[in-house]
């Protein structure tokens, strides 16, 4: 289990129930009361528990501006020394949706602040769109691969920015949303 407490307390966790215990269970059993009613409750906890640690797993389908914790968990740190006293935990994804406006016109390449503070060890995971034509009804995902070579669409992320580049006028794709998926350094 991940201990949420370890990320940025400004972080948005999305969809993300607390795993500090709200009953002690020492006192439960020090208490004088029926054993089948301790053994209730001992019972509700570990279903208590459960639930929050399958809650915490799922994927949060929440695509906010704001950059958020989304629930998937990435194996352990590599090279994590094996001397620390410290449990290997998995690593965290975070979500950042970013409004990328129309795609390119003209200058076939557009570039759009992710506004992300990147530091050394973040790594993406997961980069995806999608870009409406409002007046026609048409939709592309992004990256667009086409077998007519001038109509691929590619993404990309810098450390500042997501990029995308055309091969032709795509400007009547008014409306773009690109989702980085990344995780930080450990």
């Amino acid at each position: 289990m991940v201990n949420n407490q370890s990320y940025n307390s400004q972080a948005n966790l999305g969809s993300f129930v607390p795993s500090t215990f709200i009953w002690d269970m020492q006192q439960l059993q020090s208490t004088n009361v029926d054993p089948k009613l301790k053994e209730l409750l001992v019972r509700l906890y570990q279903n208590v528990n459960s639930m929050q640690i399958v809650l915490n797993t799922k994927d949060t389908a929440y695509y906010s501006l704001q950059e958020i914790i989304n629930g998937q968990l990435y194996f352990p740190t590599p090279g994590l020394d094996s001397t620390s006293s410290l449990q290997p935990q998995p690593r965290q994804v975070f979500r950042k949706t970013i409004d990328f406006g129309a795609l390119p016109g003209g200058a076939l390449v557009k570039t759009v602040p992710h506004n992300i503070e990147v530091d050394n060890g973040y790594s993406i995971t997961r980069i995806y769109g999608a870009a409406t034509n409002s007046t026609q009804t048409s939709f592309i995902p992004l990256p667009f691969a086409s077998p007519v070579l001038n109509e691929n669409i590619k993404l990309e992320a810098t450390n500042t920015s997501v990029v995308i580049t055309t091969g032709i006028d795509r400007s009547a794709y008014t409306v773009c949303y690109v989702v980085l998926e990344y995780l930080k350094q450990a």
